[in-house]
């Protein structure tokens, strides 16, 4: 293995701010870079990002095929367990044949014919949020239309009461922070902690809807675990609580911080957004896209290697980790025409925000419908938004975003 000295800094505030001048020395001097402090193989080409998410000699998680310690991995300490075993049983995290049976039985929810019977409540959310907040002449539009909107159409569908609501983001932000890069024991604490209360908040909600079901997709869950005839197409009650939170975390993090990345973007790019605001029906699809190309909610999904594969000229041994990043596969000029330009009308756009493969995002139907919502609400009632201060990026590299984006209108 060589390691190279390589310019990416996740814990760095000013890399987090603007990893892209990294990226573009990471793609200028090699395919693969093995960056020692988080025992990573960074991989940052757009053709080589979609191919390694193809690829099923790579993995979401190994536990299929080998214990950790035939992986030559070191187990988490048991102080975690309430995490993993809440992560683990998502399907996010699985591979088939459990990833295939999960998956199935969760996207009849999520069909574009499905999703679209929700766009009247998405967009009476939208519209809701959108007034008040104008109505308020502005304020942080993080916190009081990019969070809310999505966390209050999957708790929607399913099927959670809206006094429970609040507990929501709390519980999914301190989960989503191990995901970070060598995330600390701090970090750890609050996941763990926040594992074991959603755990237990949604065994109760399961036991009610069991008794008293619903049109929501807890109660459909439930038809799920409870049809014997379904035979191996089945749900344990633990994949159902992890599927619940998965949801919940996927089906809003990508939506928040599109909403404030797109917005601090287009508040950056005023050309581009008097074009929006010109011709929003028009613009607004090829917009939303090129918003999520342009600065990447997600900017790095990881990878096991499953076996010893011939890579770049190298052999990545099994038991090796890749990380694909995204931001940079999204900005590599050898796919994307004057990639570092905001372009909202785009319209080769073949970003990698989604993912690929048989993990390719479940939710993005659904994410597209939000986003056209929101920044079509935004566009029609807040026609003269301008920003108020200077934005801060939150402490996250994977998951990145804006802490708050305060604006006036």
């Amino acid at each position: 293995m060589t390691t190279t000295t390589t310019p990416f800094a996740p814990h760095d505030p000013d890399f987090v701010a603007n990893p892209y001048p990294a990226y573009a020395e990471l793609r200028a001097t090699g395919r693969a870079h093995h960056h020692a402090p988080t025992n990573q193989w960074l991989i940052p080409h757009h053709a080589d990002v979609s191919a390694l998410l193809r690829d099923r000699r790579l993995g979401r998680s190994y536990q299929h095929r080998f214990t950790h310690e035939e992986f030559g991995r070191t187990p988490p300490p048991p102080a975690h367990e309430p995490f993993h075993t809440l992560n683990d049983h998502g399907m996010l995290d699985l591979e088939p044949p459990d990833h295939t049976r999960i998956r199935r039985l969760v996207s009849q929810a999520f069909t574009p014919r499905t999703v679209e019977r929700l766009a009247p409540t998405v967009r009476r959310i939208a519209g809701r949020l959108v007034d008040d907040f104008r109505a308020a002449g502005g304020g942080d539009l993080v916190a009081e239309v990019a969070e809310p909107l999505p966390v209050a159409v999957i708790a929607e569908m399913l099927g959670i009461p809206e006094v429970d609501r609040p507990l929501l983001r709390p519980w999914s932000a301190a989960i989503c922070g191990m995901y970070e890069l060598n995330p600390d024991e701090d970090t750890a604490a609050r996941a763990v902690l926040a594992s074991r209360e959603f755990s237990a908040y949604l065994r109760e909600l399961i036991a009610a809807r069991r008794k008293s079901p619903g049109e929501d997709l807890i109660s459909a869950l439930i038809a799920a675990y409870d049809d014997e005839s379904e035979g191996g197409s089945r749900l344990t009650e633990q994949e159902m609580i992890s599927t619940c939170v998965l949801l919940l975390n996927a089906g809003h993090e990508a939506t928040v911080n599109t909403t404030a990345n797109g917005w601090w973007a287009l508040l950056r790019n005023p050309e581009q957004l008097a074009a929006l605001r010109a011709a929003p029906e028009a613009l607004l699809p090829t917009a939303i896209e090129e918003l999520m190309r342009y600065d990447t909610p997600l900017q790095l999904f990881e990878r096991w290697v499953l076996e010893d594969i011939e890579f770049a000229g190298r052999t990545l041994r099994r038991g090796s980790e890749v990380a694909l990043l995204f931001g940079s596969a999204n900005h590599d000029p050898a796919r994307f025409a004057d990639p570092e330009a905001l372009d909202l009308s785009r319209a080769d756009n073949p970003h990698v925000s989604f993912g690929a493969g048989i993990h390719y995002c479940l939710g993005a139907p659904l994410a597209r419908l939000e986003l056209r919502a929101s920044f079509g609400e935004l566009l029609k009632k807040a026609p003269r938004l301008r920003l108020a201060a200077e934005p801060g990026w939150g402490p996250g590299f994977v998951i990145r975003g804006l802490k708050e984006l305060r604006v006036e209108c």
